[in-house]
């Protein structure tokens, strides 16, 4: 048997440290089995997915030092790769499934399955909704499909509680409880599948035989088990991952913790030292030393030596590696050329110019106006916000909504900003001159420098919306769920 893993990103945003950290123990897996290793696309929710983000998983995992044997961009004998070129194989599967019995049309409307979950809640117990209740009669199925109302396919599930074990190669057997275990959507009303038909039905096509995933998958494993079962399948062996957490042992989030591959490499970080920290995470060598290349961690792979406790991602822990990296593993030259390559070329300096040149007496003026560009995170504190003419309130609102507003924004074009920040400052009824101050302070450290929104174009979307983060929490703090809450309600009326 050779062995096979994938990874399978969905195309919906900025390139998420978790998907390479998952990728980089995919991959040494199958290489320490002499086995291969897929790229998937799984862009079904087609209203999130996007081209950009897909390039960006490609360039991101590639400039870490990642590869793939299959997938979208390198081709292979078991594609298409993406999700999307897919609809007709799964949509044969979930007609078989109910012409065998497994699953079934569900007509049910939004406001039937509001009810329905009402009810559950009221009677306690689990909340998961089961084919008994979903189902219509007869008649009424008849009728609504008469009407050309739209319909999801739903698996059958079992019907009341009971332990449905489940191995995990790195936890042994795990026993969860039928009782939670809801008839999922298999098909949308789009016809495109969800995760569950999709990845099942991938997996088994593409012979993927081990299945290495992060433990927010394991709820799910008992409906892959079933649907498995259903299409007299054998199951990949299953392993589950633990999450990064952040140093509060909360789940590695954007609000706590950057989670952009591109922040880092904005940031400065080597690629080899920030792939090296992932792999050092819930993970280490036979030796116990801290710094490896990657082809050193493939040499010494062994899955079982996987911790399960929550591995914390800390920044102090991250840049005393990558210091020791630069130190340690490069000339000067070698260094000047990674310099180069990262800021301090042509290309950025023609960038820049525009921008400085109309502020510059002599050449020595450029590297102050300029600075913030190559700098990470600003020493920002609560002293520079205080002269600006609006309230701390007012400005933790205004940062507030337009993190929200540009973490949004796919399109990272100076006039796509202007637009959504100036929709934004007439919308909250604030003078343009003073929504941006807290902007231009979070940005480039004063209100001095160029155009706000040229400074963000340079920097880029994932350095620009970090800015924004370390400046809300310098102004409000670290923002508690109610506060959270109160300000999504303001935000939503404005739209």
């Amino acid at each position: 048997m050779t062995v096979r893993t994938r990874i399978a990103p969905s195309p919906t945003g900025d390139p998420h440290v978790g998907t390479a950290f998952i990728a980089l123990f995919n991959l040494c897996f199958a290489r320490q089995h002499n086995g291969q290793f897929l790229l998937r696309i799984e862009d079904t929710d087609q209203a999130r997915s996007t081209k950009e983000s897909e390039q960006a998983i490609f360039d991101s995992l590639r400039w870490l030092g990642l590869e793939w044997d299959e997938g979208p961009d390198v081709g292979g004998s078991h594609g298409p790769y993406r999700q999307s070129e897919r609809k007709d194989i799964y949509k044969k599967y979930a007609d078989e499934l109910i012409e065998k019995g497994h699953a079934f049309r569900c007509y049910r409307t939004p406001e039937e399955l509001d009810t329905l979950r009402e009810a559950r809640r009221a009677a306690g117990g689990f909340a998961a909704l089961k084919p008994s209740e979903l189902k219509l009669s007869d008649e009424e199925a008849a009728k609504r499909e008469a009407e050309g109302m739209p319909y999801v396919v739903r698996m059958v599930v079992p019907e009341g509680t009971g332990p449905c074990p489940v191995d995990d190669m790195l936890r042994g057997t795990i026993e969860l409880d039928w009782g939670q275990v809801d008839a999922q959507v298999l098909l949308k009303s789009d016809g495109l599948p969800t995760y569950h038909l999709a990845n099942v039905v991938d997996d088994h096509l593409m012979n993927i035989t081990h299945v290495i995933r992060g433990e927010e998958w394991i709820n799910s494993a008992p409906k892959h088990k079933l649907l498995y079962e259903y299409f007299g399948w054998d199951m990949p062996v299953l392993c589950h991952l633990p999450l990064l957490r952040n140093p509060d042992k909360s789940k590695l989030s954007k609000r706590k913790n950057p989670t952009s591959i591109w922040y880092y490499q904005r940031m400065g970080y080597l690629p080899e030292a920030l792939l090296n920290y992932l792999g050092r995470m819930g993970w280490s060598m036979p030796d116990e030393r801290e710094k490896f290349a990657l082809h050193e961690m493939m040499a010494e792979f062994d899955i079982n030596r996987v911790s399960l406790g929550g591995p914390i991602f800390d920044a102090e822990k991250l840049n005393w590696l990558n210091g020791l990296w630069i130190r340690e593993n490069f000339t000067p030259k070698q260094l000047a050329g990674r310099l180069h390559n990262w800021a301090l070329n042509e290309e950025n300096l023609m960038k820049v110019l525009p921008h400085a040149q109309t502020r510059m007496n002599t050449l020595s003026d450029f590297m102050p106006l300029v600075a913030f560009l190559a700098s990470g995170q600003l020493p920002l504190t609560t002293a520079d916000f205080e002269p600006l003419k609006s309230e701390a309130e007012e400005q933790k609102r205004i940062l507030q909504f337009a993190l929200w507003r540009l973490e949004a924004l796919r399109n990272w074009e100076r006039d796509d900003i202007f637009n959504e920040v100036k929709a934004l400052a007439d919308a909250m009824e604030i003078k343009m001159k003073d929504f941006l101050a807290p902007l231009f302070i979070a940005i480039a450290g004063t209100t001095s420098s160029f155009s706000v929104f040229d400074s963000m174009t340079l920097l880029g979307p994932d350095m620009s919306r970090a800015r924004l983060r370390q400046a809300l929490t310098v102004v409000a703090g670290e923002l508690g769920k109610k506060q959270i809450k109160k300000l999504e309600k303001e935000y939503a009326a404005l739209n």
